[in-house]
C-alpha cells in the first residue's frame, strides 16, 4: 500500500512539474520569440508584469517629491524584464526539481528531499554541474539536459530580447523628443500647428503627420508583441509618447474639421493647409486610432466614448489658431465635426494616459493624482485648482 501511493505521488510529482515547465516555455515563446500580440489565460508573465504596475503606480501617487516618483516610473519598464526573467526561472527550477524529484532513485546519492531535488535541478539549470548528485538512467539524465539547455537558451533570450526593446525604445523616444521642439512639452496639437505657422513651416505639417503615421503603425506593432516596452518611460520632463500620440490626433483632429483648406486666395505671409496636409492628417489619424484601440483591447482598459473638450476650450484653440493667420470653419460646423471626430479616441486615449500614469498635457490624462509636476527650469508648476 505504501509502495503504491509513493508511486502514485511520484508520477504526480512528475506531472505537475512537466506541466510548470511546459507553460513557462509556452510563456517565454510568446513573449519574446513570436514578433506579434498573443493571447493567453496561462501566461504568468503578463499578470505579474500588470499587477506589480498597479503596485508601482500606487506608491508613485503617495510620494510627495516628484523626483522620486518620476524616477520609481521610470524604472519599472527594465525592472519589469528582470522580474519576467526572475518568474520564468524560479518557475523552471520548481518544474524541474518536481520531475528530478519524481526521479530520484535514478540519481545517486539519492536525494533526502525536495530541496536535495530543486538544488540539483538548479545545478543543471545554469549549468555549474559539481557532480556531487549524478543522474544515473535515461529519463533522469534526459531531464536533468533539457534543464541545462533551457537555462542557456532562456538567459540568451531575454538578453536578445531586452536590446530588441531597447532599440523600439529608442526610435520611440526620437520621434517623441522632436515633436516637443513644436507642440511643447506636455504636447499639444494647438501648439503644434501654431508653432509651424508661425515658424512659417505650415508646409511641413503633411511630413509631419506622415512620420507620425509610421511612428504609431511601429508602435502597435512593438508594444503589444514587446509587453514591457510600453512601460518604458519617456526621459524627458513632461514628455510621453501616450501624450505625444494624442496631441498628433489632436492636431489631426483639427486640420480635417476646423482648418480651411488653401483655395489659393489665402492673405500674404499667411499660413496655407495644403490638400497633401489634409491628406496626410487624415492617414496619421487612422492608423494612431487603430493604435489606441488596439492598445486599450489588448491591455483591457476602459474603452469611453467622450469628446474630454468643452466647447468653450475649443473656442480658445479657435482664438489661437485665428491669431496666427489659419482660415477657419464656422464654428458651430467645426465644434460639431471635431466633436465627432475626437470622441472616437479622446476617452481611449485619456484611460491609456491614466493606466501608465503619464504627464498631463492639454485635453488629455488625468491631473488628479498628479498635483504638481516638474518644469524644465527646475520649478514647480502647480495642477491643482486654484483656491477661492
Amino acid at each position: 500500500m505504501a509502495a503504491s501511493l509513493s508511486v502514485a505521488f511520484s508520477i504526480l510529482e512528475a506531472l505537475v512539474g512537466a506541466a510548470i515547465v511546459l507553460v513557462v516555455l509556452i510563456d517565454v515563446f510568446q513573449s519574446i520569440v513570436t514578433p506579434r500580440p498573443t493571447a493567453g489565460r496561462l501566461r504568468s508573465s503578463r499578470y505579474l508584469v500588470r499587477y506589480l504596475w498597479y503596485v508601482c503606480r500606487w506608491l508613485s501617487y503617495r510620494l510627495k517629491s516628484t523626483r522620486r516618483r518620476d524616477a520609481l516610473l521610470g524604472s519599472f519598464g527594465p525592472f519589469s524584464v528582470l522580474a519576467m526573467l526572475f518568474n520564468w526561472v524560479v518557475l523552471l527550477l520548481l518544474g524541474y526539481g518536481l520531475l528530478l524529484d519524481a526521479m530520484r532513485d535514478q540519481i545517486r546519492p539519492s536525494p533526502p528531499g525536495f530541496g536535495t531535488s530543486l538544488y540539483f535541478a538548479a545545478t543543471s539549470m545554469f549549468t555549474i554541474g559539481f557532480g556531487d548528485y549524478v543522474a544515473t538512467s535515461a529519463p533522469a539524465r534526459i531531464v536533468s539536459i533539457l534543464a541545462g539547455a533551457t537555462g542557456l537558451g532562456m538567459f540568451a533570450l531575454v538578453i536578445t530580447f531586452l536590446y530588441s526593446v531597447t532599440q523600439a525604445f529608442q526610435r520611440r523616444e526620437v520621434a517623441v523628443v522632436s515633436l516637443e521642439a513644436g507642440a511643447g512639452a506636455p504636447p499639444s496639437g494647438v501648439t503644434l500647428l501654431e508653432t509651424y505657422a508661425l515658424a512659417g513651416l505650415d508646409g511641413d505639417l503633411a511630413e509631419v503627420f506622415r512620420r507620425w503615421q509610421d511612428w504609431a503603425a511601429e508602435v502597435l506593432d512593438t508594444h503589444l508583441a514587446y509587453t514591457p516596452l510600453a512601460y518604458f518611460r519617456s526621459s524627458h520632463d513632461n514628455d510621453s509618447w501616450i501624450g505625444s500620440l494624442g496631441a498628433v490626433m489632436d492636431a489631426a483632429s483639427l486640420v480635417l474639421t476646423t482648418l480651411e483648406m488653401d483655395d489659393g486666395n489665402e492673405s500674404p505671409g499667411g499660413p496655407l493647409l495644403t490638400r497633401r496636409a489634409r491628406g496626410w492628417a487624415k492617414l496619421a489619424r487612422s492608423v494612431g486610432g487603430h493604435c489606441i484601440e488596439d492598445l486599450v483591447l489588448y491591455y483591457d482598459l476602459p474603452d469611453v466614448r467622450d469628446v474630454g473638450v468643452e466647447f468653450d476650450e475649443f473656442r480658445q484653440a479657435r482664438h489661437r489658431l485665428a491669431k496666427v493667420g489659419y482660415r477657419l470653419r464656422p464654428e458651430t460646423e467645426a465644434w460639431d465635426a471635431f466633436r465627432r471626430y475626437r470622441s472616437e479616441y479622446a476617452g481611449r486615449i485619456n484611460s491609456i494616459a491614466i493606466y501608465w500614469a503619464c504627464p498631463p498635457g492639454q485635453w488629455i490624462g488625468d491631473r488628479s493624482p498628479l498635483r504638481q509636476r516638474a518644469r524644465h527650469d527646475g520649478n514647480l508648476s502647480s495642477l491643482a485648482p486654484p483656491r477661492g
